[in-house]
This record gives structure tokens, C-alpha cells and sequence, in this order.
């Protein structure tokens, strides 16, 4: 029931903010994700949406899709030729023990209700030393914390669960994963602070 009352409130959200086609910090995720992943793996994408982001490295890889909004795997299904699940990020994977090389979950772990559950199922379903590669908001970067300052709502999008910074993102990975790297990106300012003005934090590390 949970499922179907999520997934109605998706679309509904993801037609309204005209996020179909759409997919933030594209280019920049692409190019790091594509190059970290490589090629003849095969890969689960959570939240892989309507696809935008999973074309960028289906070429060469076996992908897996999930997502909780049925009209975005509809589009998703006409773009690419990937097998395709609609699921509640929440619940347990319908996957068995060790099946990934790869996870990506991109802009995803922020919707989660709680994160080191959605951690601890990532690390079931990767083979031992498989990849897992994501990204989230940078929620504290300086234009958050000026707005926080001035008593204003620095998080727009209600469909947020929680805000991470690179320190806290840092501890929740390390916990399950090894060789833990997080980059800062997409803003012009990363030359004077990519803490302080990176809008989206990617991240790569691997199953110990």
C-alpha cells in the first residue's frame, strides 16, 4: 500500500517540477560516473527515473533499473533496453546476495527515510570489492547556511528526508565501505572552497 501511495506522489511531483528528461548536474555526474564504472559490469541503478542519467553508461554494462515512479520507468522502458523494477528504495531489494558489480544511487539517498538501512542493503546486493557510486546535495555549502542564518528555508524540495554535509556523508559511507572518495561539484566558485560551494557531492567507494 505504502508503495502505490509513493509512487502516485512521485509522479505527480516529478510531472509537476518538469523533472521527466531532466536529471541535476547531468554532465558532470555522467562524465564521473561513466569513467568510474567502466565497462562489462554488471549494474543496479536506484532511482534510475526516466533514465536521463543511466544512458550516459548502459553502453558496454548490464543495467538494472528501479524506481518508485511508474510514468518515469514508462518513458525510461521507451528509451532504453534495460530491465526495469518499480520499488520502494525503503524496503528490502528484490535481488540476491552479491549480484552487482556496480550501484549507482544517485540524488536518491536523500529521499530516504533512513539511510544506513538503504547503506546496508547496498552492501548485500554488491559482489565483495564491487563499486558503489552516488551523489547528494551538498545541503551545507554557503548558500544554505546564509539562508539558515537569516532564519529562511534552505531546503526547497519537500520530497528531501536529509541533509548531508561532506563530513556526515563521509562517516556513513566509511562505516560499510573502504577507499571512500567524495568530490565537491558544479558550481563556479569550487576554486575558492569546493566545501563551501559545491552544490552536489559525488561519491565512489567500494564493498570491503
Amino acid at each position: 500500500m505504502r508503495g502505490n501511495i509513493l509512487s502516485k506522489y512521485y509522479t505527480r511531483y516529478h510531472q509537476e517540477k518538469g523533472r521527466i528528461g531532466f536529471s541535476w548536474v547531468e554532465s558532470e555526474r555522467a562524465d564521473y560516473f561513466k569513467n568510474w564504472i567502466g565497462k562489462g559490469k554488471r549494474i543496479l541503478d536506484i532511482g534510475c527515473r526516466d533514465g536521463t542519467l543511466t544512458r550516459h553508461y548502459c553502453s558496454g554494462n548490464e543495467v538494472v533499473g528501479v524506481d518508485i515512479d511508474l510514468n518515469a520507468l514508462k518513458h525510461c522502458k521507451e528509451e532504453l533496453t534495460v530491465p526495469l523494477f518499480c520499488a520502494d528504495v525503503n524496503d528490502i531489494f528484490p535481488f540476491s546476495a552479491g549480484l552487482f558489480d556496480v550501484v549507482v544511487l544517485a540524488e536518491v539517498l536523500e529521499h530516504t527515510i533512513f539511510p544506513e538501512v538503504v547503506i546496508s542493503e547496498i552492501d548485500r546486493i554488491l559482489k565483495k570489492g564491487g563499486l558503489f557510486v552516488g551523489s547528494t546535495p551538498n545541503a551545507f555549502r554557503l548558500k544554505n547556511r546564509i539562508k539558515f542564518l537569516l532564519g529562511q528555508d534552505f531546503e526547497v524540495d519537500k520530497t528531501h528526508l536529509h541533509h548531508f554535509s561532506l563530513r556526515g556523508l563521509r562517516k556513513l559511507l566509511e562505516e560499510r565501505f573502504s577507499e571512500v572518495v567524495l568530490l565537491p561539484v558544479s558550481s563556479r566558485f569550487l576554486f575558492l572552497s569546493k566545501k563551501l560551494f559545491g552544490n552536489s557531492i559525488l561519491w565512489k567507494c567500494y564493498k570491503r
